[in-house]
């Protein structure tokens, strides 16, 4: 079973994430900030992923470190779940509508973090949360999870909707990468031999 449990406490979040790679999308997500808990519930259900994530920060300051270390932690949780990759497809996309919004995503389980991000949302805010906290998120998962992610807005002019199309458009892609082939399913998928 490709599953993980990871704890990371500092001065400023104490954070466990739960997962397990071979589920069915159940979430149980609690970080104390509304929108975010639902857009990982969306990165759950729609990767297939089972979650459990459970967050205190340092609310009085604002959402950044909660949401920021989340992502490592989940970050951290995905590569011990990947262990050495074996038999994975290890590449994954999805284009994904959400009524005004369109967002691609392509990325590679490679274990070379990197970051492309061509989104603007286009107000601030979307309720209390910070907009620009998506990116931040992005940018911890993919460092501590050792993706190489591409997300790229191609329409949309309500926050909301690109938002939570990134997130979906994450999701389908990694539901996909995580995969096994089942041609290759006791091979590292790399010529290198290892990931």
């Amino acid at each position: 079973m490709r599953s993980a449990k990871i704890t990371r406490q500092t001065a400023e979040t104490d954070i466990s994430v739960e997962i397990n790679l071979d589920g069915t999308g159940k979430y149980d997500n609690q970080t104390g900030v509304g929108f975010f808990d639902h857009m990982l519930d969306q990165l759950s259900r729609h990767a297939l992923i089972d979650m459990t994530i459970r967050a205190k920060g340092d609310y009085h300051i604002d959402d950044h470190h909660t949401v920021e270390d989340t992502g490592i932690a989940l970050g951290q949780a995905l590569t011990q779940a990947l262990g050495d990759k074996r038999g994975l497809r290890r590449y994954g996309e999805c284009h994904l509508p959400m009524d005004d919004a369109q967002v691609r995503c392509a990325l590679d389980l490679s274990g070379r973090p990197f970051l492309v991000w061509n989104v603007d949302m286009p107000t601030a805010k979307i309720g209390t949360f910070d907009t620009e906290l998506v990116r931040e998120f992005f940018q911890a998962l993919s460092t501590h999870g050792g993706i190489t992610l591409h997300i790229d807005q191609l329409h949309g002019f309500n926050s909301h909707h690109i938002a939570e199309a990134a997130f979906k458009a994450v999701a389908r892609a990694l539901r996909v990468a995580l995969e096994t082939d089942p041609r290759t399913a006791d091979a590292i998928p790399s010529t290198k031999g290892a990931l």
